[in-house]
């Protein structure tokens, strides 16, 4: 069987509209020439779709997804000739289209697009007003929440699936119930909670490359980090994902569905979770440009994690590189500290790029998160110990809302103590 990986699109590189404060792409434009347009040219879409299919002549759904920068801003033509060449290339084969967007330029034609197409569109929406409006702003300083609103209206006006993809920042996390009730007044069942965690560039990054902030290799960071004032406090992001879950657990099981919970019960049954970021390993989950450049990951689009260019290089090949599989097998490198984790499992050290402080023994390499989701995962484990039994003798998950006793580690049980 060939390799599987997904491979995000974006089509309009980090061009955007509005001018979010802690949106970590903006900053990509110093990779480009000057006078750039930023639009992906009829080549590299062509190239993208059918490099994907073929790299994917195994899998039985092909997905192609989009992102930005603000995807949206390449029009409706565009993404009809994406569908012309997705269904050329497929050839029969089932294949889906995902789109993440603010939603401030949605409107009725969009949507008719979208929902005549089954797009699964992710929408970014902080939380109410005063939380949505702290950070995402416009380029000149202007609330986003209203224009939002009106595209999330617009979605189910037209019966688009879309979930919901909240930024969890410092301010936003002091308020987890007021954040997770707001979504479920808007009917929202699907929703994905996001930890902002943002370093600010050190300036010897700065000079040698392009001004933008690189990472230095996992697990060899060295000396102090400065973080951005809206990044997440660890425990803090930990308690509200705890308290969000509470709620949930007594109320919503089975009829809102939260992926970071998801992700969670699909660890604890012992399969791989989805996401790249709690898995053993990385280096599946890769992005090309606009240009037709391809990188490592959305996380890492700097220059030393560039594979080459989808007009002069084939997909599958980079994928499968040395230096792809090497990218991927660092994900492996942990502090003693969290090899005695009773988590890790559930865990495995999240994302390389928030590894940048030090273990409690000293050891550099350390997530800078992790004291929130031992916290989280140590808390949820008895639930999803119950969860798990109700599947496995073919209940409904939803029948833990009916327990009226505190759940408690069962003694032997091992794993979360």
């Amino acid at each position: 069987m060939k390799l599987a990986f997904h491979l995000m699109a974006k089509p309009i590189g980090p061009v955007c509209n509005l001018g979010c404060e802690y949106c970590f792409y903006l900053e990509k434009k110093a990779m480009f020439p000057r006078g750039e347009d930023y639009r992906m040219s009829d080549d590299v879409l062509e190239a993208y779709i059918k490099q994907i299919t073929e790299a994917h002549s195994d899998i039985p759904e092909l997905i192609f997804a989009w992102q930005g920068g603000e995807p949206t801003l390449m029009g409706i033509d565009f993404f009809e000739k994406a569908i012309e060449l997705e269904r050329k290339y497929a050839a029969g084969k089932p294949f889906m289209n995902t789109l993440q967007t603010n939603g401030t330029l949605l409107d009725d034609e969009w949507c008719r697009f979208l929902a005549k197409n089954k797009f699964l569109v992710g929408l970014s929406l902080d939380g109410p007003r005063e939380l949505h409006d702290r950070h995402r702003k416009t380029r000149s300083g202007e609330p986003t929440f209203d224009e939002v609103m009106r595209g999330l209206e617009l979605l189910k006006k037209h019966c688009v699936d879309f979930n919901i993809l909240a930024c969890i920042n410092r301010e936003t996390a002091k308020q987890p119930l007021e954040v997770y009730r707001f979504f479920k007044d808007q009917d929202a069942d699907y929703i994905q909670f996001i930890p902002i965690v943002e370093r600010m560039p050190e300036d010897r990054a700065r000079e040698l490359d392009l001004q933008l902030g690189v990472p230095a290799p996992i697990g060899e960071e060295t000396g102090p980090v400065e973080i951005t004032p809206w990044t997440v406090e660890p425990e803090m992001y930990g308690d509200f994902l705890i308290t969000v879950f509470d709620e949930w657990v007594r109320s919503d099981v089975g009829t809102v569905f939260i992926m970071n919970f998801e992700w969670a019960l699909i660890s604890y049954i012992g399969a791989e979770t989805p996401p790249c970021f709690f898995a053993p390993t990385c280096g599946n989950a890769a992005i090309i440009e606009h240009n037709g450049d391809v990188y490592s990951c959305d996380h890492y689009v700097y220059p030393g994690y560039r594979l080459g260019n989808i007009l002069t290089d084939n997909l599958a090949v980079m994928m499968d590189s040395e230096a792809q599989r090497s990218f991927g097998a660092q994900k492996e490198k942990l502090p003693r500290y969290c090899h005695d984790c009773p988590v890790l499992h559930a865990c495995y050290g999240e994302c390389p790029k928030h590894r940048f402080v030090e273990s409690p023994d000293g050891e550099p390499g350390w997530n800078y998160l992790c004291a929130g989701y031992r916290k989280y995962f140590s808390h949820i484990a008895p639930y999803m110990k119950v969860i798990t039994d109700l599947l496995t003798q073919g209940r409904p998950a939803s029948e833990i809302m009916e327990k009226t006793i505190v759940i408690v580690p069962r003694k032997d049980d091992q794993r979360y103590r």
